[in-house]
């Protein structure tokens, strides 16, 4: 009789100490992986969203830059790592969407994950060094094809946003002009600015503040609508390229199988976060635009994702793009 009360009261004790460690998440820090160099526009976003999201956590969350094939080896590392929230990873159309149609990847994009919340969306902005001569979009185009041999588009690496937005710019247009690829938008800022190379489609996070600063001219956003945060800048529709309509979205996945009470937990963080004002102020100087709040749901964020695998799959594969 004492064995079996001693038994019944150890397994009272480890269900308690198990609830307990499921009440107390996060209970260490958190790792918040970014698939790209730092100085890029998810680095420059996650940061904001870290360093206020500590607060509803009650722990650091640290931003770990995993650089490299397109952003597949951070996402991959998130893929393979353990389903206990303490390891995220910040992503956007080209991790999530672009590279399942162009890489075999060793995980699904949209299954191996599981969706936390979208964080915001951008245009990409058609930008160029200073000394390009060209003063508007139209005389961008007519520069480019009378140096289709020489001029060169800077891109954060091979199927990346920026590659993609490029081919797309080509194929609409008819410039033509050789791809430079980079392990990052960072990287690939910093040699535009130095006038290394001629050309970026950029997000508007990586791009706006250059083109504040005065170091790079912009032509147009890839969108319908002009950004609010630079309201100065020309459609591509108005600028003379229709059509060229490409968004970049930010969100936050955990590994699959992480539990539906830690995606809560996280959710409500990135919630939170967004709803505060100095979070949205900074987000908005990067021409970012957040979601509605019923859009900021797990289950909006899915249906979001597999909506656009849908639409760009069958475009990006019909170009023959291939990663390398």
């Amino acid at each position: 009789m004492r064995k079996l009360r001693s038994a019944v009261l150890l397994i009272a004790v480890l269900a308690g100490t198990a609830a307990s460690n499921a009440q107390v998440y996060p209970s260490r820090p958190i790792t918040m992986v970014v698939p790209y160099s730092a100085g890029g526009p998810t680095d420059t976003i996650a940061r904001i969203m870290a360093e206020r999201m500590r607060v509803p956590l009650g722990q650091t969350v640290i931003v770990e830059n995993v650089t490299g094939a397109a952003g597949t080896l951070g996402v991959g590392k998130v893929a393979r790592a353990a389903a206990d929230g303490y390891t995220i990873v910040i992503g956007h159309w080209g991790t999530h969407v672009v590279n399942g149609a162009i890489y075999a990847l060793a995980y699904d994009v949209l299954r191996d994950f599981e969706p936390v919340a979208m964080i915001a969306t951008n245009p990409q902005v058609i930008v160029a060094k200073k000394a390009v001569p060209a003063q508007n979009l139209q005389e961008l185009l007519a520069w480019l094809k009378a140096n289709a041999a020489t001029a060169t588009q800077g891109t954060a690496g091979h199927g990346s946003a920026s590659h993609i937005s490029g081919v797309y710019f080509q194929n609409i247009s008819g410039a033509r002009f050789q791809f430079v690829p980079y392990r990052g938008a960072g990287p690939a800022m910093q040699d535009l600015v130095a006038g290394q190379v001629d050309l970026m489609i950029d997000q508007a996070a990586n791009s706006l503040p250059q083109v504040r600063a005065g170091t790079i001219k912009a032509y147009a956003v890839t969108d319908k609508i002009r950004l609010p945060a630079a309201p100065d800048i020309p459609t591509v529709d108005e600028a003379g390229v229709p059509g060229l309509h490409i968004v970049i979205w930010h969100a936050l996945w955990t590994p699959k199988a992480t539990p539906k009470d830690i995606i809560a937990k996280l959710n409500a963080a990135v919630v939170g976060t967004l709803a505060d004002a100095g979070v949205r102020q900074r987000l908005a100087q990067l021409g970012q635009e957040i979601p509605d709040r019923e859009q900021q749901n797990p289950q909006a964020l899915f249906a979001y994702h597999q909506a656009e695998i849908e639409k760009w799959w069958p475009i990006i594969k019909a170009a023959n793009i291939k990663g390398e």
